[in-house]
This record gives C-alpha cells, sequence and structure tokens, in this order.
C-alpha cells in the first residue's frame, strides 16, 4: 500500500518532465514581450538602490 502511494507523486512528476520540449514560436514571442516589457519598466521606474537591483537580475536570471 505505501509504495503505491508512493509511485503515484513519482509517476506524476515523471510525465511532467517528460511533457518539457522546446519552446514554440508563440511561446519564446511572449517571452520577447516579457522582456522588452521589463526593460520599459526598468526605464521608467529604474531600481533605486543594488538591493532591488540585484532582486530585477535575480528575477531576470530565473525566468
Amino acid at each position: 500500500m505505501n509504495r503505491s502511494l508512493l509511485m503515484i507523486p513519482v509517476l506524476a512528476l515523471g510525465l511532467g518532465l517528460a511533457a518539457c520540449d522546446k519552446p514554440g514560436p508563440a511561446q519564446q514571442a511572449g517571452q520577447q514581450l516579457d522582456r522588452a516589457g521589463e526593460r520599459i519598466r526598468d526605464a521608467v521606474d529604474p531600481p533605486r538602490g543594488p538591493v532591488e537591483r540585484a532582486g530585477r537580475a535575480v528575477d531576470r536570471a530565473l525566468d
């Protein structure tokens, strides 16, 4: 019983990873729009200090 309950999340994780593939053109276009929006936001409302700049850099790196 415990093994079968443990296998459910493992299988779900495996199926989720198997579904990942190369991004399509629509997803790439969306990412480019997101980056353009971030650049506009930085131009209009620049980060005020080093911590905020670092936070935005981390946000971009994780995206």
